[in-house]
């Protein structure tokens, strides 16, 4: 049965410095977008030797918009996520204001060292963007990172075909539930207790 629910997600105001804490290389990235790495010549990947490898890879680590499917064990449920334009810049923006650059793990496990992020930008423009470079073509608002890969064996994975993407690790809070979790305004109790005065009213009149 396909999955019906679909959840905005967003960075809390209470929870910005957990926003994105580490960047994972995984086998299957979440966002369906394979990363693509180099050596010394452009994209090109078998004739490079090891001690020529510039040993950089380039991926989108979020695109906006772009529905991410889940599993919720407790209640076996599926249902789908997905970010706006506006969070993919704010996490961007946290990731580096929070000096993560350096932060990496592997499959969402352990933590990995080597592992450096050295350009991060955000898509204005898809024609004239850098990542058409790269054979991307990707929606304004994804937020791209390049990575330099100094860890072994992190990269000889890469080279195998091993790791294939990348998937961001954050804490996200369901937008609808943040909603309904706010204060009420001054005006919204006032309304509330104008509504009670009235029900009280009402319940006099008839009695």
């Amino acid at each position: 049965m396909t999955p019906t629910k679909i959840v905005e997600l967003i960075i809390a105001d209470d929870s910005q410095e957990l926003a994105i804490d580490a960047i994972s290389l995984v086998t299957s990235p979440a966002i369906e977008q394979d990363f693509v790495y180099f050596g010394k010549e452009k994209n090109n990947l078998t004739s490079a030797k090891v001690d020529e490898e510039k040993r950089m890879l380039v991926s989108p680590a979020l695109i906006p918009n772009k529905q991410i499917f889940r599993h919720d064990p407790n209640t076996d449920s599926d249902y789908y996520v997905f970010f706006s334009k506006e969070t993919v810049r704010k996490a961007s923006e946290l990731y580096l204001r929070h000096n993560n650059h350096h932060k990496a793990t592997y499959q969402h496990q352990d933590r990995v060292s080597g592992v450096l992020t050295v350009e991060s930008w955000i898509i204005e423009d898809t024609k004239l963007d850098k990542s058409t470079l790269y054979g991307y073509s990707l929606p304004v608002g994804t937020w791209m990172v390049k990575l330099k890969i100094s860890n072994d064996e992190i990269w000889s994975k890469i080279k195998d075909g091993e790791l294939k993407g990348l998937s961001i690790e954050g804490y996200f809070t369901d937008k609808m539930e943040k909603m309904s979790e706010k204060a009420p305004t001054n005006e919204e109790i006032l309304s509330a207790l104008n509504e009670i005065i009235k029900q009280n009213q009402d319940r006099k009149s008839v009695v």
